[in-house]
């Protein structure tokens, strides 16, 4: 029973942050989208902040699941890493919380929101990384910084996808693979 009830408030709060925000949440509102007395989500969260910090992190680990999931070890690492950066940023674009999250971060700067993608970023770097000095072992790729790497690719496929979007119109699947390969994978020397 506990569970449920457990389930009951992390789910109502889930709903309530996709839909207000952050900082418009409030506990009374949880209480009532649960359909629970307000002290009975103080038996499981001392506050909000750790209300959602629970839902956050089973947020992040459902993002490196869908990241591993879209992994095949018979692909190139370049294939690979595409597959992982276009999924998680597909799981951004469609997943409710996260697109709340990132607009009341834009455009309220709610600090405990700003912390939140700064978790999400790090968890994206680390997926990466590790990938990265895989490929360096194998010898698939140069070596080189492996976290300032995954950092790169990260911010180029968020350019291309997001702000190239905004200014210019959308770029197929495969235009933005080319052009990763192009610029990461090759490099633009002609030699």
């Amino acid at each position: 029973m506990a569970v449920n009830r457990k389930r009951q408030i992390v789910e109502a709060a889930s709903k309530s942050f996709s839909l207000f925000g952050y900082k418009a949440t409030t506990m009374d509102q949880v209480a009532k989208l649960a359909n629970v007395g307000k002290g009975t989500i103080y038996t499981f969260f001392k506050n909000k902040e750790e209300l959602f910090d629970e839902i956050v992190t089973s947020l992040l680990n459902e993002m490196k699941k869908e990241a591993e999931e879209v992994i095949d070890p018979r692909e190139s690492f370049s294939t690979n890493v595409h597959r992982a950066l276009f999924r998680l940023l597909e799981f951004r674009k469609e997943h409710q919380l996260t697109i709340k999250l990132y607009q009341e971060a834009r455009e309220m700067g709610t600090p405990a929101v700003s912390e939140v993608i700064d978790r999400m970023e790090k968890v994206v770097v680390e997926f990466l990384s590790h990938r990265i000095e895989k490929a360096i072992a194998s010898g698939a790729i140069k070596p080189c910084n492996p976290e300032m790497t995954a950092f790169i690719m990260l911010k180029l496929y968020v350019s291309l996808i997001f702000d190239w979007e905004r200014l210019h119109g959308p770029l197929e699947k495969d235009e933005i693979a080319n052009l990763f390969e192009l610029y990461l994978i090759k490099g633009l020397s002609a030699g």
